[in-house]
Order: structure tokens, then C-alpha cells, then sequence
């Protein structure tokens, strides 16, 4: 996954570490998909595409590598361990969650080759703690080659800015509360839940407002939230399409609540990013985010249940204390979490000194 002048967030946090990477004098070529669209023809074409690219590297340029990193462990990994095989370059595998929990067990063939790639790798790295347990255990690889690092939080773009201001720059109403959804719009972010729980609410809270901000990756999921919206006459739901990370950070602050509902995460950047806004967060008790929002870092609700959502979003809205608690606490895991630091483990890494 990579940007792209069409799909300006798809993969975005892959290039801002390549950024850091080159910012640090690392000299990077990516090899990478930017085409975001998931139909059985764009599928085939972007992986040929990405496939003969990948041998043209192997060929030409594949003895000048050092190291390869590999996101998503399959089938990103396989061509690692191609050059590692042929070149002896040093390869280094990060699991983002999809490539662990959904792809690799497709069928006993995806999850043989995924086990292979990661017992080759020379370390491995899983952006949450529970996709470590997951590596280690199901995969039988040794705790000991597999690190927890995440993407990082680049503090200069998510940073606070206060709600007034945020508002005004976007023309948002100053009084009413606002609820704020970014990703993309599939049913696995629990986004069904999310309407439902907003009826609810708005129920008792007249003024609320639900913004998601993203990529429609299943169109006819799309029209059944349309529908609903429409059949129950909630007016206030807006969805805006994908939007760049500098004004994703001003919507962040402009929000009285940041809510990722999934029904998996591997670790939740983005409910990271809402913190790093001073921007309280309600998730879902599930995956890496659980971990995230350890620590009174976030609320967390029960996945695919909205009245669990509904009464975690009524208790941000309306107890101030709680709130006051979960923005000073996610604001610390943020500083935990920055792009500069998690940069430096990965140089180690790298460098063979993890």
C-alpha cells in the first residue's frame, strides 16, 4: 500500500516511514501498489503489475540491497525472501493485522507460506501486542525474533489546536457536539453499530452530529448505511471522502469524540492520532486497539454491540471527569508512541541490534 495523486491516505503511514527513513540517510527504493480499488480485475492487474516490478528489482538491482522490509507478511514477504535467498539480504517482516488474522487463514497454503516468511525473516514485527501473541503462538516463531512497533504518530501534524478554532476553519457549528469516524467504509469497522448507536443518542442529545471521514470500499455497504440514515431521517450524519493527514488532524480537533468501532484491528494508528489531538477515543475491546486503549487511554465498548457504544459515547459527552482522564492519558501513550522514537527502534531493528 502506497499514495497515490488519487488515493492520498491509502498506505500513507508506509511513506511517511520511508520519509524518516531517507530524512535519517537511508538511501530506499519502494517497490509498492497504489491502486486502492478491490474488484476482481484491479486485483489481478495491480498484483501482475507489482509481481513484474518485482522481478525487474530482483534482476537488476537485487545484489545492491542490504536489507528488505516487507509489509503485510504475505504476499509482500514471499518477494523478501526471494532476494534473501538469492542475495543474501537481510530481511525484515511487519504484520499489520489483515495479513495474520484474515489472509493467512484463507487456506492451509496461505497460512504454510505466511509461517515459511516468518521463520526465514531474520525479525519479525507486529504492530500490537496481541498480534505478537498471535504470531508466536499460532505460528510457533520464537518470541524472541518478534517486536512490537508501530507505524508512530508524527506529533507535528497531529498535534492540538483549540476546538474553536478547528471549527471555524471548517465551518462546523461551535455549540453542537460532534462525533468523528476516519477510516474506510466497510462493515468491519463496526460503522452499521455506529449508526445505530447515534440514534440512540441522538435520542437524548438533540444538537449531535456524526462526521466519517473515507474511502468507500464497498459501495453496496455504503447504500445500506445511506438507506438507514435516510428511512430514520438522522440529517446530521455527514460521510466526506478521504481527506490528507493535515486536515484528517484539524477534523480530530474539532471533534468532541473520535470513535473506531471495529470488529478487528491489528493496533489502531488512527485512534492514536486522535489522541496525540488532545481528542478523547471510544473503541472497540478487541485486537491491538484493546492494548491502545489500555490505561484509561480510551473507553472501550464491546465490538459489533451498539448499546455498548451508545452508553460509551453518552458517558464522553456527558462525564467530564472520565473525559479529562482519557484525553491526559492518551496524550501520554501518543508522546509514548512517536514517530521519532518508534524511527529509532527501527534502525536498531535494522541493524541487527534488537
Amino acid at each position: 500500500m502506497y499514495p497515490s495523486k488519487k488515493n492520498k491516505t491509502f498506505g500513507i503511514f508506509v511513506k511517511n516511514q520511508v520519509k524518516a527513513l531517507r530524512d535519517n540517510g537511508l538511501k530506499v527504493d519502494t517497490l509498492v501498489i497504489n491502486e486502492s480499488r478491490m474488484g476482481k480485475v484491479y486485483v489481478i492487474q495491480k498484483y501482475l503489475k507489482w509481481m513484474m516490478s518485482a522481478m525487474k528489482d530482483l534482476l537488476l538491482k537485487g545484489k545492491d540491497y542490504q536489507l528488505v522490509h516487507a509489509h503485510y507478511v504475505f504476499p509482500s514477504g514471499l518477494l523478501g525472501l526471494m532476494f534473501k535467498r538469492l542475495f543474501g539480504t537481510r530481511l525484515i517482516v511487519t504484520a499489520h493485522g489483515g495479513d495474520i488474522d484474515r489472509m493467512a487463514r484463507k487456506n492451509k497454503q496461505i497460512f504454510n507460506l505466511t509461517k515459511k516468511i516468518l521463520h526465514e525473516s531474520d525479525h519479525v514485527i507486529a504492530v500490537g501486542d496481541k498480534l505478537k501473541a498471535d504470531i508466536v503462538k499460532d505460528f510457533e516463531i520464537e518470541e524472541g525474533k518478534v517486536s512490537v512497533l508501530n507505524m508512530g504518530v508524527n506529533r507535528t501534524v497531529f498535534a492540538p489546536v483549540e476546538r474553536q478554532l478547528a471549527r471555524k476553519q471548517l465551518n462546523l457549528n461551535q455549540d453542537n457536539p460532534i462525533l468523528l469516524y476516519v477510516g474506510n467504509i466497510i462493515k468491519a469497522k463496526g460503522l452499521l453499530e455506529l449508526i445505530n448507536a447515534y440514534k440512540v443518542c441522538k435520542e437524548t442529545i438533540p444538537s449531535l452530529e456524526l462526521h466519517l471521514i473515507g474511502a468507500k470500499k464497498e459501495p453496496s455497504f455504503y447504500e445500506q448505511l445511506v438507506s438507514i440514515i435516510r428511512d430514520n431521517q438522522l440529517t446530521d450524519i455527514t460521510f466526506h471522502e478521504a481527506k490528507g493527514q493535515k486536515e484528517v488532524a484539524v477534523w480530530m480537533n474539532a471533534a468532541d469524540a473520535f470513535i473506531l468501532p471495529s470488529h478487528m484491528e491489528g493496533f489502531g494508528l488512527v485512534a492514536l492520532e486522535a489522541m496525540s489531538c488532545s481528542t478523547p477515543v471510544i473503541g472497540s475491546d478487541i485486537g491491538g486497539l484493546s492494548y491502545l486503549l489500555d490505561g484509561q487511554s480510551g473507553y472501550k465498548v464491546l465490538p459489533k454491540d451498539s448499546t455498548s457504544l451508545a452508553n460509551g459515547i453518552k458517558e464522553i459527552l456527558i462525564n467530564d471527569e472520565l473525559r479529562t482522564t482519557i484525553i491526559k492519558n492518551g496524550e501520554s501513550k501518543a508522546r509514548a508512541y512517536d514517530q521519532e522514537v518508534v524511527l529509532q527502534r527501527l534502525l536498531e531493528i535494522y541493524e541487527g541490534r534488537e
